[in-house]
């Protein structure tokens, strides 16, 4: 198998606008958590949510074309573009059929549908867009990278819930080793704060009703902790078959070591209590980075939030590592961002990423009174400054569907 390295990252979350800056203000614990400004929310039980702030399509594709696109996808294109911009490779020279994409979305443009079956129901036909369809599929967000820059290789967009993000990294790992592309844009990207969303997760009891203290409502691990908050955002890395960048003096951030998935088969929504799924995707993860579980310094946790995630993902954790499980450093960077849905695999690898390049691991803001179940080291409050050889990043999505990636430092 060829190695696989990144080279690059690129982000776009709700603390900051560039991955530099959201992993920054990760570290400093600066919350992204608001209230909801797309929307008037005031008649929903939900009025927060992680929104990307600032954030100007024009600077990233032409202005006629913003209209055609939607925001997931113009998301995807901006973190792309800072990812392979980092990454210092010129796509000019390379062979186009040899630079893939695979960014997923676990909704897609469901701001779209919303708005065009509105545009049915007071105008019927005419009042629906050609562009509609286009527009809102999953996989315009690979195709529209593709367009913008010019790559011609493996082109696909996973669909697998919250653990989107994490598959579309470790299927574009494998597309390098099997030889199937030398270089893949990859990640998750999504923007579904919208009113559906918001009171279809809302009326699920997923979703946390602190409105009175949006930047408190985020709590993972915390017994007062009420569900997730909805947020949006991309997170992109550039992987890199390692001789490839070898050649080319490319600066690479970390080496890409290892991927594992599985499901839970056990129900829609909620997790298989006893963690089988999870701990079998760890396990494989860890299998096929050829580590033993002793290895992993620090796990970007899945932690949502909510009650069952955080104690059947902290079981999963101390079945697999054992005694390790209490050195391990974990955080959720969620308690800052909020979840990003299809995008949170994307940008938690990035910050497990830029953890490793910075030794530096952020912190789980807003836990004050863990949860008597989540009793491992969660990093609460405050980063903290620790080498790191092997970094974990965990997600776990709707349908029981798990994905779990592992990043080494480069040497």
């Amino acid at each position: 198998m060829r190695r696989v390295v990144v080279t690059g990252v690129g982000a776009l979350t709700p603390v900051g606008l560039s991955a530099k800056e959201s992993f920054e203000n990760a570290c400093k614990g600066v919350s992204g958590i608001d209230k909801i400004t797309r929307f008037d929310a005031s008649n929903l039980t939900v009025q927060i949510a992680g929104e990307v702030k600032g954030f100007e399509p024009a600077k990233y594709v032409d202005k006629k074309d913003i209209k055609k696109i939607d925001l997931f996808s113009l998301y995807a294109i901006a973190a792309s573009k800072e990812a392979l911009e980092s990454s210092g490779i010129d796509i000019n020279k390379e062979n186009p059929f040899r630079v893939g994409v695979s960014v997923g979305s676990g909704i897609g443009g469901l701001g779209t549908i919303e708005k065009y079956n509105e545009a049915y129901l007071k105008r019927g036909q005419k009042g629906v867009s050609p562009f509609f369809i286009p527009i809102a599929v999953i996989n315009m967000a690979s195709g529209n990278i593709a367009m913008q820059f010019g790559l011609k290789g493996p082109n696909f967009s996973d669909v697998t819930a919250c653990a989107t993000g994490t598959h579309s990294i470790g299927l574009a790992a494998r597309a390098i080793a099997y030889g199937d592309a030398d270089v893949m844009v990859c990640g998750g990207s999504e923007s579904t704060i919208t009113p559906l969303a918001v009171s279809g997760f809302a009326n699920m009891k997923a979703l946390s009703t602190r409105n009175d203290e949006p930047t408190k409502a985020s709590r993972p691990f915390d017994r007062d902790r009420d569900g997730f908050i909805i947020a949006e955002g991309a997170g992109v890395l550039i992987l890199e078959e390692y001789e490839h960048a070898k050649k080319r003096g490319a600066e690479i951030l970390a080496e890409f070591a290892g991927f594992g998935m599985s499901d839970d088969a056990y129900h829609f929504t909620a997790p298989d209590p006893n963690g089988e799924g999870a701990k079998y995707a760890i396990k494989m993860a860890l299998d096929d980075a050829k580590i033993e579980p002793t290895e992993v310094d620090y796990i970007n946790a899945h932690g949502t939030s909510t009650h069952f995630n955080d104690i059947i993902e902290t079981k999963a954790i101390k079945e697999i590592f054992g005694e390790h499980a209490y050195k391990l450093a974990i955080s959720s960077t969620k308690s800052v961002t909020g979840h990003l849905l299809g995008a949170a695999g994307g940008v938690e690898a990035v910050f497990s990423i830029l953890a490793i390049k910075n030794s530096t691991i952020p912190p789980t803001m807003n836990l004050e009174n863990p949860d008597d179940e989540c009793d491992l080291f969660y990093t609460p409050n405050e980063a903290i400054s620790r080498n790191i050889n092997y970094a974990m990043s965990n997600s776990f999505g709707f349908g029981g569907t798990n994905a779990v990636v592992v990043f080494k430092k480069f040497s």
